[in-house]
């Protein structure tokens, strides 16, 4: 059975890949009552970017312009899959390396207290006039709503197999992070579900000739060993339409290598695909 660089995708996340969304963080405040400019923008100016919840390296690589490949490299990742919330990664050739704090590491902040009581402080206008002081109170700050876990049962009949062919290698969390589905050199390769492609090519090793679809902002899957690709990024595909034909590029023999990532985390197939 052979073994896959586990993917980015979230690498390429599933972004293999996540791959590709970002969700809101609640604003944290300094002592001031001052909120800091958002992780984002911190990230363009400095070089740097702090992973935010369902995003996968695929797309931070997509967001700031740059290939996997280098993010690998400049954050010296060994295991794509394992980035976290939290986690500040070097986006830019010109950041200093020695300034990321430790590769796969976690940038804690703590948030100090803004008040005698904890609280927001107010903005105080000086008086116009003569008149007394206008204390404005301070905005609102509001929580993102919590991400609501879907279960595979509750995404029975949204999947359906991307190629006819038997499995012939099924999901392993540690050595095989889909099913390998037999078939011959040309046969057609579906879209398992309806989305957008955000990825198609054969930069990433291991993969061959790789589709990523994202379907919403917590799913994605993968289609590998590609002899053809039907479909470009941005495209928008149809469940069931053909979006490449079957092949071996970097495989041992013909084969589609299909994953499912949920938030950038392959899960097995089987638990979202129809029974057969």
């Amino acid at each position: 059975m052979h073994k896959y660089t586990p993917s980015l995708i979230a690498l390429v996340a599933a972004a293999l890949l996540a791959g590709c969304a970002s969700k809101g963080t609640a604003p944290v405040r300094d002592g001031s009552g001052v909120s800091p400019a958002p992780a984002g923008s911190i990230a363009q100016s400095s070089g740097y970017h702090t992973v935010r919840p369902g995003e996968t390296l695929l797309g931070i690589a997509r967001q700031y312009g740059v290939t996997l490949p280098d993010l690998v490299s400049w954050n010296r990742i060994t295991d794509p899959d394992q980035i976290h919330v939290g986690q500040t990664l070097r986006v830019s050739p010109s950041a200093s390396a020695g300034a990321l704090p430790g590769a796969g590491g976690a940038v804690v902040t703590p948030i100090p207290p803004t008040g005698a009581a904890g609280g927001t402080v107010p903005t105080v206008r000086a008086p116009v006039g003569g008149r007394a002081p206008v204390v404005e109170p301070a905005p609102v700050e509001t929580l993102p709503p919590a991400a609501v876990e879907t279960s595979p049962s509750a995404m029975a009949g949204q999947w359906q197999w991307p190629a006819s062919g038997g499995v012939i290698a099924g999901f392993n969390e540690a050595s095989n992070k889909g099913l390998d589905i037999g078939g011959a050199v040309g046969e057609p390769v579906y879209a398992a579900a309806a989305g957008k492609v955000v990825y198609a090519g054969s930069g990433l090793r291991g993969y061959g000739k790789l589709i990523v679809i994202k379907h919403n902002q917590e799913y994605n899957s993968v289609y590998a060993h590609n002899d053809k690709l039907l479909v470009k990024e941005d495209d928008q595909v149809a469940q069931g339409q053909k979006i490449a034909e079957l092949g071996s590029s970097e495989a041992d023999r013909p084969k589609l290598h299909f994953e499912i990532r949920k938030q950038g985390k392959a899960v097995d197939p089987t638990g979202y695909l129809p029974a057969r």
